[in-house]
């Protein structure tokens, strides 16, 4: 059977990126990212083509990635965290044991706390104690955080090469202050290695380096944001960006930047977030740009074909994905390829849950079922892209992925019906490419670009990016021959970074979002420090705290609604006066949500929950597979209650605020098989712990919709006081998602009024 089988290349496409984290250039790093990724994925990714004869690898680096690195290890760079780590514990200031408590825990609890018996112990005691007491801990406990945290981020493979490192993490207690300093030099030396090691690899075929624009702009938008807006949102006042000349300039910096470290001038671009339009390909055709790739959903619509896939994920007909296309721009043809959409979620976020070696061979057995289905295609090529996020994935897997990638490595290569190809090599050899008449805008979410524009925050700061650009370029009109200009204009080019607006408003969540928030602002503002001009008041005021997460719609006046589980249908339904959030939607929400929109009002003794279930399970009959759960969690305004925390698991170290709050009632909703399984409420009581109520008198109907009569009694509301609430996407009792994100919704009983 296997000799039967059509050869099948594959294309293993790695994106390494991460944003500008410093306030100003030389500057602290107020996140630690790079310098962590850096000595746990940058080098050991691309390593992995050193074990393995028959392995090649493509690598995307976005230039700023690049500069940060080399700040690292060649300017002596430092963050917030590893100049924290070499203080002398004795000197720590309150504030600063205040931020270890908070931040120096953030790593994977399964895979890097847990493993380790005293990063769990004082992981435990900050669990049961909180973070405001600094005194739970001693001296000497914070200078063991500090070590141990920094220690659980470096890659195993170098805790096993470095003696000098494997003596460190053998002592696991009682670290000095020589101690951690050697640890960020151990560090340091690590990151030294990445860009000489990498430019190796280079020069000997093993990899190739594609790259994004500079900052990792969203350049659909930069071309041609008007018509991007005018297809997809209400007309508001930023109108044209005018930013088509920054699109050009940050290619052309990000083409220069790689061959300039690297050696070689990269003949591929990854657009950021895998966008794409018509402008996006022109403009990299004429940068001499060779190809470029986009995702499946991008191809379905640009051919008119949809991929289908299975419950399991499966393509039912993969061969148009496996093809190479030629797309005509006025210079010349610009090839494209574009990924399997499947495969990346099922690494990012499936695999992880589950043993390495079954995960390797399932991914294995997948593309051999892929591999399977080109037997009777009339081509001899056929290419499958693996394109996806190379670094925020792997701290979720044992040992950091190694046995994943060994065993998925291993089975690739010594089946010769399979081989691992750079892309420009496949490229540059394959005489079966497919013409593309022509390319459908959007990016790998959704197939558009709701991620980053069409959400009231994200368009606020759209709106102060539009403002602060005119003012630069009214500068440069009268002043062109300031020396500051190029400093103020790298600035705005940090300022177009997609970053920014992927964490501004809804529904992504840094659990830094503060921070990402001070980052933009700053940007900004140092574009009239460097031009000398004053600055904005409006610059000032947080972003993230304006019209952040409000419900699309608050209740019009009190609702006393039939509890029937039907539809709103008629524009006359009592329901249409109710409150309601809409869920966001997305390749991940999309298949663990269980609701895709929620209603919400009251009477005088009721509160009205109205939930309409997630279409998308409903259509794919996954409501007989699995149980889908959602919490509720309420309040009293005034918090004269016992409250007690919210106690479901989070997946990651981001903790979103709200998830910090306490809450009298949790409600608890079940629904398997199409029917509601469960529905309780449970109580909070001293000591914060919570105890089962009596659910009796909750009505429920649940039938097209889920709807639920709750009353202001049992959640201990008096006549004139408010009741807070939010929801919680959490199957199984681990936190999905919040709704909304960052804030609590209400509905008010009504006060007693006497009847004449």
């Amino acid at each position: 059977m296997m000799s039967q089988a059509k050869k099948l290349s594959i294309a293993f496409y790695w994106h390494m990126h991460q944003p500008v984290y410093q306030l100003t250039s030389g500057g602290d790093y107020l996140m630690p990212w790079v310098r962590l990724h850096a000595v746990k994925d940058y080098l050991d990714m691309a390593m992995w083509t050193k074990k393995f004869d028959k392995l090649k690898l493509n690598f995307n680096i976005v230039p700023i990635l690049v500069d940060s690195i080399i700040d690292y290890a060649e300017k002596g760079a430092h963050d917030i965290h590893s100049r924290m780590t070499i203080t002398p514990e004795n000197e720590l200031k309150q504030e600063d044991k205040i931020f270890i408590l908070n931040n120096f825990f953030d790593a994977n609890y399964q895979t890097m706390i847990l493993t380790n018996p005293e990063y769990h112990r004082l992981y435990q005691i900050v669990q049961t104690e909180g973070t405001n007491d600094t005194s739970i801990f001693t001296n000497q406990e914070y200078a063991d955080l500090m070590a141990l945290f920094n220690l659980a981020w470096i890659d195993p493979s170098y805790k096993t090469s470095i003696p000098e490192l494997k003596k460190l993490i053998k002592k696991g207690k009682n670290y000095t202050l020589e101690d951690r300093i050697n640890i960020i030099e151990i560090q340091r030396d690590i990151i030294r290695k990445i860009i000489p090691s990498t430019k190796k690899l280079v020069e000997k075929n093993k990899i190739e380096i594609t790259t994004s624009p500079y900052y990792h702009p969203i350049l659909p938008i930069l071309l041609d944001y008007k018509n991007i807006k005018k297809n997809q949102i209400p007309d508001d006042d930023i109108s044209n960006l005018k930013t088509e000349l920054d699109a050009k300039v940050q290619t052309e910096m990000a083409l220069d930047r790689i061959e300039e470290v690297f050696g070689k001038r990269p003949r591929g671009i990854w657009p950021s977030e895998h966008c794409v339009n018509g402008k996006t390909l022109e403009l990299l055709s004429s940068l001499g740009v060779e190809w470029s790739i986009s995702d499946e959903g991008i191809l379905a619509n640009s051919i008119n074909f949809e991929f289908e896939h299975d419950f399991k994920g499966y393509l039912k007909e993969p061969y148009h994905l496996l093809k190479t296309y030629r797309y005509k721009t006025k210079n010349t043809d610009l090839k494209m390829i574009f990924r399997d959409s499947a495969i990346p979620n099922l690494i990012s976020f499936e695999y992880q849950n589950h043993n390495p070696i079954a995960t390797a061979n399932d991914l294995y057995d997948r593309i051999k079922v892929l591999q399977s289905k080109i037997l009777s295609s009339p081509d001899r090529e056929h290419l499958l892209t693996i394109a996806l996020d190379g670094e925020n994935c792997w701290e979720n897997y044992l040992e950091d992925g190694a046995s994943f990638l060994k065993t998925l490595y291993t089975l690739i290569t010594e089946d010769e019906t399979l081989e691992t190809v750079l892309i420009s090599d496949y490229l540059d050899n394959t005489k079966e490419d497919k013409p593309l008449n022509k390319i459908a805008a959007g990016s790998w979410m959704n197939r558009n670009f709701k991620l980053w524009i069409d959400e009231p925050v994200k368009d606020i700061a759209w709106t102060y990016l539009k403002r602060v650009r005119q003012d630069f370029s009214n500068f440069v009109k009268r002043e062109p021959l300031n020396p500051n200009i190029e400093l103020a204009r790298r600035e705005l080019f940090i300022c177009e970074g997609s970053d920014w607006f992927w964490w501004y408003g809804e529904p992504n969540d840094s659990g830094r979002d503060n921070i990402f928030d001070f980052l933009f602002r700053t940007h900004l503002k140092n574009i009239y420090r460097y031009l000398d001009l004053d600055t904005p008041k409006y610059l000032d005021d947080p972003i993230s705290n304006i019209s952040t997460t409000k419900p699309s719609k608050y209740p019009k006046s009190l609702i006393s609604p039939e509890i029937n589980g039907k539809f709103v249908t008629t524009e006359e339904d009592i329901w249409n006066n109710a409150g309601f959030i809409e869920i966001p939607d997305g390749p991940v929400l999309r298949e663990s949500k269980l609701f895709d929109k929620i209603r919400f009002g009251n009477d005088e003794n009721y509160f009205y929950l109205k939930f309409n279930l997630n279409k998308y399970l409903r259509e794919n009959s996954d409501l007989s597979r699995r149980t889908y759960q959602m919490y509720i969690y309420l309040r009293k305004a005034s918090n004269r209650q016992v409250l007690a925390p919210v106690r479901l698991i989070n997946k990651t170290q981001n903790i979103s605020p709200v998830s910090m709050e306490k809450f009298h009632n949790e409600i608890q909703i079940a629904i398997r098989n199409d029917k509601l399984q469960l529905l309780r409420i449970i109580k909070a009581i001293p000591g914060d712990m919570w105890v089962l109520e009596q659910a009796k008198t909750i009505e429920t109907a649940y039938d097209e919709v889920l709807d639920v009569k709750i009353p202001f009694e049992l959640l201990d509301i008096k006549n004139g006081e408010t009741l807070e609430f939010l929801f919680v996407n959490a199957n199984y009792g681990i936190k999905d998602f919040y709704i909304p994100n960052e804030m609590v919704l209400s509905v008010t009983r009504p006060s007693l009024v006497l009847q004449k």
